[in-house]
């Protein structure tokens, strides 16, 4: 059984209390009880964006299936686990692989990759991946390979939203998914949006209860920014103060949860991932893709580093993070139910 350190920690009254304080209040709340979870640490994630072929269409996403403007990309085996082996030796010790629903990259594929990543780095590296909806079989095969955990946000708690903004994909599936990758023995990463075309002010309320019965392990909170080669092209952009809230409120729901503070932030606001950390994030992701591929993995426009390699940023995220009070680690970072259990970190 969990502990009670390691469950959701608001009614839906307390959400809704909440969701109504000022910014200026909610936010050190948030900020106060990641200290007391997480410390100052802020972990580094290695984030490598292995293929933008997906086979889903995605109303929102710049790499869905029917924009014939992506220039589409497929990293080798042995390219990621030249990115890796780099990210390794630079002090990486969790790398984030993620990529569309690439019928290339099987279960198979996969699971070799994990294997070889965990053979090169003496088993040190923790693996998250990221390659959307698959059976609970497949799940239980990268676990076996050496996966840790695997991302798969839920994007909104709207069935009706969901189903309409995920070209016909139910909510119900997404989180029957969810429900495998916990079973399978990885830990779970998930999260949504914020500002989609369609959403109420329930919907956040809903977003956050919804995570909280999750009880993710990581929880990303998303900023929706509308791609001009999508058919949400003409949405409203909404300000960056919806995703810090979205962020301040997941923290207080789920003290335990790794909540990173998100690229899509920065590219919104300059100083949003700053933002992020101040209500109570506590991870950060540079992209450590190949700099010639970053550009073609846009999920919305206007995307930041992309011209530039992620272990270039390292050292502007660290003047970043100490910016807010925080400081780097390079820690796996596992959950941290996890470390309870094992009393190592």
């Amino acid at each position: 059984m969990s502990s009670p350190a390691f469950l959701p920690q608001l009614t839906e009254q307390e959400v809704r209390a909440l969701a109504q304080l000022p910014l200026e209040d909610l936010t050190p709340r948030a900020h106060a009880v990641s200290l007391e979870y997480h410390g100052t640490s802020v972990f580094l994630r290695g984030l490598i964006e292995a293929t933008n072929h997906c086979a889903q269409n995605c109303l929102y996403c710049g790499i869905r299936r029917n924009n014939a403007k992506v220039r589409r990309y497929r990293l080798s085996r042995e390219e990621i686990l030249a990115i890796v082996e780099r990210g390794f030796a630079f002090g990486f010790r969790t790398f984030v692989i993620q990529g569309g629903e690439d019928p290339c990259y099987t279960t198979e594929f996969l699971a070799s990759l994990c294997e070889e990543i965990k053979n090169r780095t003496a088993g040190k590296a923790a693996i998250t991946l990221s390659f959307g909806t698959k059976s609970l079989a497949a799940y239980r095969s990268l676990a076996r390979a050496g996966a840790d955990r695997y991302l798969m946000r839920f994007e909104t708690a709207d069935p009706v939203l969901h189903e309409k903004l995920r070209n016909g994909n139910s909510l119900a599936s997404r989180l029957k998914a969810l429900d495998c990758i916990r079973e399978s023995g990885l830990q779970v990463g998930s999260g949504f949006m914020v500002g989609l075309p369609g959403e109420t002010e329930e919907t956040l309320i809903q977003n956050i209860m919804l995570a909280g019965k999750i009880n993710m392990d990581m929880g990303g909170v998303g900023p929706f920014i509308p791609h001009p080669d999508t058919p949400l092209r003409c949405a409203v952009q909404k300000p960056i103060e919806l995703a810090i809230r979205a962020t301040a409120l997941l923290r207080l729901m789920l003290p335990h949860c790794h909540i990173p503070a998100t690229t899509a932030a920065g590219s919104l606001d300059p100083l949003g991932r700053e933002k992020m950390l101040a209500a109570g994030a506590n991870v950060l992701m540079p992209n450590i893709t190949t700099v010639e591929h970053k550009k073609d993995y846009q999920l919305y426009p206007g995307k930041i580093c992309i011209d530039e390699s992620g272990f270039q940023c390292v050292s502007c995220q660290a003047m970043r993070i100490a910016s807010v009070g925080l400081s780097i680690s390079w820690d796996r970072g596992d959950a941290l139910r996890l470390k309870e259990r094992s009393h190592v970190w």
